[in-house]
């Protein structure tokens, strides 16, 4: 097949394909019996990009990702935001491009020389896949580890739990109206992914259902820490009394994000894994799946959400 590429922009790709197509047809020789042929034809589609990135601190480097190119500040300095390395603008006095990497794939982060960094909390391999972040991670234990340590001791945002709020009806703020808007209406921002269907997305919404910021990107880790790092930049953190909702389901690592992020509500198009649901409850998120319009269920923090 010869390659007949066209590039529209960063995130999205037009290549030559084979369109292969279930065809109906009736053979009167055979008493009219339905009987189907597969019909090849050649068309274009665009698929996502898929490129590394190296993310470096003060020259050094300490991951490498593979990510849907666009947002990579956002997507370095929410990465060090979800690490523990960084919590505040303040803490970094710039993030660019590497000027001799020609691809753009490697961005330096320089951090005030004030701030005491921790290298060791980048317990990450230099190389983690964009279908699952924490698979860079040095060992299962160290997943396992980090989850009472984020839940008990404190984070730079500390969620209000059940037994603080207690079950005053004034603590609920999120109305099922506005989730089952949300599940309808963010489809709508996911452009990238109506153009190629190959990409995961993490938005952020308020209270009242209407849309922060939307990040698109091969991994649903990326996606998250670029809405992270929007909000980090625009000093929008902690993202209180906000929703996070990602595509498909939500991991571990989905929520150990939103809660460094300080965000207490995350809802899920797809379904939870246990350690998500046991991280949640530890750290008082509120922790939403199976999000579609008309119904959802509740894993954690029920005492957040509206009664009718």
């Amino acid at each position: 097949m010869s390659d007949q590429r066209q590039s529209f922009d960063s995130t999205g790709e037009s290549i030559e394909v084979w369109s292969v197509l279930r065809q109906e047809r009736t053979d009167i020789n055979l008493d009219l019996d339905q009987k189907s042929s597969a019909i090849f034809k050649k068309k274009s589609d665009e698929v996502a990009v898929e490129e590394p990135l190296e993310i470096r601190v003060n020259h050094r480097a300490v991951s490498v990702t593979m990510r849907t190119p666009g947002h990579d500040q956002e997507l370095a300095l929410g990465f060090l935001l979800s690490e523990g390395i960084i919590h505040q603008p303040g803490d970094w006095i710039s993030a660019k491009h590497y000027p001799r990497n020609e691809f753009g794939n490697v961005i330096d982060v320089f951090l005030n020389p004030d701030l005491d960094i921790d290298f060791k909390k980048l317990t990450r391999h230099v190389f983690g896949s964009s279908s699952c972040g924490l698979c860079g991670k040095a060992t299962l234990d160290s997943i396992l580890d980090l989850a009472p340590e984020l839940a008990c001791e404190g984070a730079k945002y500390p969620l209000e739990k059940e037994s603080e709020a207690g079950s005053k009806s004034e603590s609920a703020w999120v109305s099922p109206e506005v989730l089952w808007k949300v599940a309808d209406s963010v489809k709508n921002e996911q452009i990238t992914f109506h153009r190629t269907g190959g990409l995961h997305a993490s938005a952020v919404i308020d209270s009242a259902g209407e849309l922060i910021v939307l990040r698109e990107d091969v991994g649903r880790h990326n996606a998250l820490d670029k809405a992270l790092g929007f909000g980090l930049i625009n000093q929008l953190l902690p993202y209180k009394k906000k929703i996070l909702w990602v595509s498909g389901r939500t991991s571990f690592e989905i929520m150990q994000k939103a809660w460094a992020g300080g965000v207490e509500v995350v809802a899920g198009v797809s379904a939870p894994s246990s350690l998500a649901v046991a991280l949640a409850k530890k750290t008082g998120q509120t922790l939403i799946g199976f999000l579609r319009p008309g119904r959802f269920n509740i894993y954690s923090g029920a005492w957040r959400i509206l009664k009718a």
